[in-house]
């Protein structure tokens, strides 16, 4: 499987995205690319591949996976891509509020990144099963717990009932009796979590349809599902994926994701949205 996203996505994006699942080659590749980007703009495919340990071809097929014609596209697309990162400085003034504020730069340096892996026939079609599925079932486990309890209580402010569960027995229990015309959607950064796989796959033993948002193309939990939402890691590696985890720019995409849904609906979603304000509205003090 090689990149399905936007054909604008920048290297990076793309290299968080499938590094996990590639085979090990090109994942060297990859590692080395991420490493020392301005080295890889200069180097010639036969050059990265004595640097790295490989043959001419895996860095070929590498470039490839990442869905470019050959390695002199992926060199284009990776010069490209530092040229518009220079503008931007992240450099901290040594206090902690300039960490703050350097922190915050390089995630807003890679934001755009978030969104360059999703594509319009995807988003239509989630749009479309949260609009006619007659039962919504959120899964999300770990630290995509709290993106799970957000999105489920988004969604009953916009007029769509949907439901979360702690437990993994009843995850599992409850995603068996969803049946066919009810949608699961699952939140998995790792896209690996076992107590999510399993209630996936009760869901689709009752006949649900599923969507994934994650963070990695090739996982278990986009191989299991019917739509596939990436939002690559702002990260530049999957080890500072793993030690950071940060999941501001999922959390982004699911606000995103309700605001196209109530746009959806139309004069439902605008009457929805109107009495969810009017109960906030009545419970506040003077």
């Amino acid at each position: 499987m090689s990149w399905q996203g936007s054909a604008d996505a920048p290297p990076l994006a793309r290299i968080a995205a499938l590094t996990p699942s590639l085979q090990r080659g090109e994942r060297r590749v990859a590692e080395a690319i991420v490493a020392d980007r301005s080295a890889a703009v200069e180097r010639t495919a036969q050059e990265l591949a004595d640097a790295v340990g490989v043959g001419r071809t895996t860095v070929i097929r590498a470039a490839q996976t990442l869905g470019y014609e050959g390695y002199p596209q992926l060199r284009v697309a990776l010069a490209q891509e530092l040229a518009l990162e220079s503008t931007v400085a992240v450099d901290s003034d040594g206090t902690l509020t300039g960490a703050v504020r350097a922190g915050v730069n390089r995630f807003a340096a890679r934001l755009s990144n978030t969104v360059s892996a999703l594509t319009e026939e995807d988003l239509q079609e989630f749009v479309h099963l949260l609009d006619k599925s007659h039962r919504v079932l959120v899964l999300a486990n770990g630290l995509s717990g709290a993106l799970g309890t957000d999105l489920v209580l988004r969604l009953n402010s916009a007029g769509r009932p949907a439901e979360i569960l702690a437990d993994a027995i009843s995850q599992q229990i409850s995603a068996r009796q969803l049946g066919a015309g009810s949608l699961c959607v699952v939140i998995s950064g790792s896209g690996a979590n076992r107590a999510t796989l399993d209630a996936m796959r009760a869901a689709r033993a009752g006949g649900a349809k599923l969507v994934a948002l994650t963070s990695f193309a090739r996982s278990s939990i986009a191989d299991a599902a019917d739509v596939v939402l990436v939002v690559p890691p702002v990260n530049e590696s999957f080890q500072d994926e793993l030690i950071h985890t940060s999941r501001a720019a999922m959390m982004l995409l699911i606000e995103q994701l309700v605001d196209l849904f109530i746009a959806y609906r139309g004069e439902r979603g605008r009457e929805a949205q109107a009495a969810s304000l009017s109960v906030l509205g009545s419970g506040l003090l003077e």
